[in-house]
């Protein structure tokens, strides 16, 4: 990876930043995003509001009001 591109860890469940080690000991229920480099914005995820977890796609469509949509 080059300048500024890195991994970061989250729990699915919070959505707060956790360990590697913790990404490692539940990888069910945390998530590894890529994030930095010469692209801005090249990958979509998408979160509730209410709980910060990670949601599918079809349910920020079916709820707009209570989600986010991030670029990484």
């Amino acid at each position: 990876m080059a300048g500024n591109e890195h991994d970061i860890n989250r729990s699915a469940k919070s959505g707060r930043f956790v360990k590697e080690s913790t990404t490692e000991r539940n990888p069910r229920e945390t998530t590894t995003e890529h994030v930095g480099g010469d692209k801005d914005g090249d990958r979509e995820v998408h979160r509730s509001t209410t709980t910060g977890k990670f949601v599918k796609e079809t349910t920020a469509e079916l709820h707009p009001n209570t989600t986010e949509t991030q670029h990484i």
